[in-house]
């Protein structure tokens, strides 16, 4: 094996998928891209890494609630786009011809690009971690959606997408919740 320097570390455990958060401030709309995710259990609780440093954090500190979209790698020039941009002097929806499209439960809007959008309320802010709490409140899918496939984000600047499924739902069924 050879030796990885102790700061690149993290390029082998990045979560996935990259997503895009929309948020709104109570005037207008914003989404920025994170590629810090986490599953908490199999219950709809997310978790997020942003702070002050993201033009969106303020938004949703105050309001409590964003939605998680989950865009796909024929979406990634998008992704990288909304990422390297700040929402506090550019809208990204019109830079990056992005759908709004009205949420049920949340202010924030879905993105009609995307593959799945999740409605979500802040649960808890870690601060000492810059971890964002969510509990999911509604889902949806385009399972009419062609590109089925997510990005990963390496953290150099480099992205992976999913690959082949490999299916071992029996052999695991006694540790899966009903209906999944």
């Amino acid at each position: 094996m050879e030796t990885l320097p102790i700061g690149k570390a993290f390029t082998l455990l990045e979560p996935g998928p990259v997503v895009l958060v929309t948020t709104n401030d109570g005037r207008k709309d914003n989404v920025m891209t994170i590629s810090w995710t986490m599953v908490l259990d199999f219950a709809a609780s997310f978790a997020i890494t942003t702070g002050p440093w993201n033009h969106s954090y303020a938004a949703l500190r105050e309001s409590r609630e964003c939605v998680i979209a989950i865009p796909t790698v024929d979406m990634l020039d998008t992704v990288v786009g909304v990422g390297t941009c700040s929402g506090r002097d550019t809208d990204k929806f019109g830079k990056f011809g992005l759908t709004r499209i009205k949420a049920a439960q949340v202010r924030a809007p879905l993105i009609g690009e995307c593959l799945a959008n999740i409605e979500c309320r802040v649960a808890d802010i870690v601060e000492r971690h810059n971890i964002v709490v969510l509990e999911g409140l509604a889902a949806y899918l385009d399972s009419a959606r062609k590109e089925k496939r997510t990005l990963h984000a390496i953290g150099d600047g480099t992205f992976v997408t999913d690959g082949r499924k490999f299916d071992r739902r029996e052999m695991m069924r006694s540790k899966l919740p009903d209906g999944v």
